[in-house]
């Protein structure tokens, strides 16, 4: 019963979200991608600065360790970045000599492996703290779910809009996303098997997913945003990244209330 329990609590704070916030950013504000990107950028920031990594730091590892994880974890998702790149040269050479430089077709998306490695790590780590608050007490487990979907809108709205400013395809993002989103799932399984094994693994994957999100608000949306704009431009868009911060913040407020 409370495996059931857990199935249900990850798929709707897993997968749930990342359809509501497709709801949220293909819809009515699809025409603000601009302010979208502001928007990812505070949103990112904020899960990883005010949420995941004062939870890692709040637990029994040491400062040391977790920061060395967050430094490796950054190095890998510039790694990571780096090998998409060279294979998305690679693959244009082959189409041969005439196309070589010719990037008009296929775009390369900076930072959608970094998001979805660090959205599926997050996720598992999400879906490991559902089922140990569905363990201890149903009702809890329903609070944690519920509080996992309502942080994750914000979050998935940011990682939508990465994605979809490297491609035009919204359906390929949507079914990137929901992937990785399912993966709470098997954190939610995982957890009820090996609860005790993998919590005091949690901390580490919590600044993992951090690195993840740090990485590409910073290598690969503030970038798009550092341009020279009117006054009315950069006030819309600092506007923007503090309501993504503004989000992330009351949610996680809430979360952590219960």
């Amino acid at each position: 019963m409370i495996l059931v329990a857990i199935l249900m609590g990850t798929l709707v704070a897993g997968i749930g979200s990342v359809w509501l916030a497709a709801a949220l950013s293909f819809g009515a504000l699809a025409r603000y991608t601009q302010h979208m990107l502001s928007l990812a950028a505070g949103a990112l920031m904020a899960t990883a600065f005010l949420h995941l990594l004062p939870e890692a730091f709040e637990s029994q590892a040491g400062a040391k360790d977790l920061f060395l994880t967050l430094l490796l974890g950054l190095v890998f998702f510039f790694l990571l970045d780096k090998a998409e790149l060279w294979h998305h040269g690679h693959e244009h050479h082959h189409h041969g000599a005439d196309h070589a430089h010719d990037h008009d077709h296929t775009p390369p998306q900076p930072g959608s492996w970094a998001i979805l490695t660090g959205d599926s790590v997050h996720c598992f780590g999400d879906g490991i703290l559902i089922a140990s608050a569905f363990m201890a007490d149903m009702r809890l487990g329903a609070i944690a779910a519920l509080a996992v979907l309502a942080h994750e809108v914000p979050h998935h709205m940011g990682d939508l809009m990465v994605l979809r400013s490297g491609a035009s395809n919204k359906r390929m993002a949507l079914v990137k996303v929901s992937l990785a989103g399912a993966v709470t799932s098997l954190g939610g399984i995982a957890g009820y098997w090996l609860v005790d094994l993998l919590h005091d693994y949690l901390p580490y994957f919590l600044v993992v997913a951090s690195s993840s999100f740090v990485y590409v608000a910073l290598a690969d949306l503030i970038p798009q945003l550092q341009k020279r704009l009117s006054l009315a431009e950069t006030v819309a868009q600092i506007t923007w990244l503090a309501v993504g911060i503004g989000m992330v913040t009351v949610l996680s407020g809430l979360a952590h209330g219960h």
